[in-house]
């Protein structure tokens, strides 16, 4: 699907890396998840994002997760590359891969480890626009690269020819709606953050790149569905039944590996998450258990 302001929306999922125990790709794995989440209906994947591990992948392994995404993932369905990474010269190597693989767009944070001024980062997504071959999306994601991509840099982006759409992950509404007021005529914004999926739509936003969905894609799919289709109060009471899961991918403890446990528990391949990042406690596990029995789901 040709990656565009229009067909950017709805549920994109942030699909994890499933790793066997050992710690090595585990690509039948990916292929059973990936399949999973298309049957489910989501509108989207994002391959190699935070949720996806990429710092502590190998280039080679971003490469592997690509295809193996790809020969699953229906023409239908869009397909996101994630390419970020500290400079702007590893990126584009993973742009050229995106384009070769036969991805539908790619998505890039600011480049981080330096604290890098303003026009430093504007100059990067510049650059990253015109020599991508594909449609790109802006991923803000202060919390973890350090930089911040204020309303008025993004309003700068959004004029880049090749610009199609935002990730935007910063905890502060305030600053999506301004966002959304100054560019949401050239530019498709979505919310990263799963808490903030109902109030996003309710101001404009056209859906989410969603960590939650790769647990809950039939249940995310439902929320967006019932709110496009004018049903305001369902989508907000399938919001709020959710919310008890969402905050254990974002703050209680946090992703990933609630998202992984989750998976398990399930019956899906998700496997470790890759060290320094911790795992669950027991507690914490029979607590995630307890939010999915809840929502009415069986656990292993």
């Amino acid at each position: 699907m040709k990656l565009t302001k229009e067909t950017l929306r709805g549920v994109i999922v942030a699909i994890v890396t499933p790793f066997r125990d050992d710690y090595e790709l585990d690509i039948e794995g990916l292929k059973v998840l990936t399949q999973y989440l298309v049957e489910c209906g989501v509108h989207g994947i994002m391959t190699t994002g935070g949720n996806g591990e990429f710092p502590h992948l190998l280039p080679n392994e971003r490469f592997k997760v690509l295809e193996v995404v790809r020969e699953v993932t229906p023409s239908n369905t869009l397909l996101i590359a994630c390419v970020s990474a500290c400079g702007l010269k590893e990126s584009l190597m993973y742009v050229k891969h995106a384009v070769d693989v036969g991805a539908d767009g790619i998505i890039s944070t600011p480049p981080y480890y330096y604290k890098l001024p303003q026009e430093s980062i504007y100059e990067f997504f510049k650059e990253l626009a015109e020599k991508s071959e594909l449609p790109v999306v802006v991923y803000n994601n202060p919390a973890y690269t350090g930089h911040n991509i204020t309303p008025k840099l993004m309003s700068r982006i959004a004029e880049l020819g090749n610009v199609v759409g935002m990730k935007q992950s910063n905890s502060d509404l305030g600053q999506t709606i301004e966002i959304i007021r100054l560019i949401s005529h050239k530019v498709s914004v979505l919310t990263g953050i799963d808490s903030q999926f109902y109030p996003t739509l309710c101001v404009g936003g056209r859906g989410i790149f969603s960590t939650a969905a790769c647990v809950v894609p039939k249940q995310m799919v439902k929320l967006y569905n019932e709110f496009i289709n004018g049903n305001y109060k369902e989508a907000f009471e399938l919001h709020l039944k959710l919310q008890e899961l969402f905050r254990f991918f974002e703050y209680e403890p946090g992703y990933v590996a609630p998202c992984k446990v989750a998976l398990k528990l399930l019956g899906l391949p998700a496997g470790p998450v890759r060290k320094p990042l911790p795992s669950l406690t027991p507690q914490e596990v029979e607590e995630l258990k307890n939010v999915l029995v809840s929502l009415g789901f069986t656990v292993s």
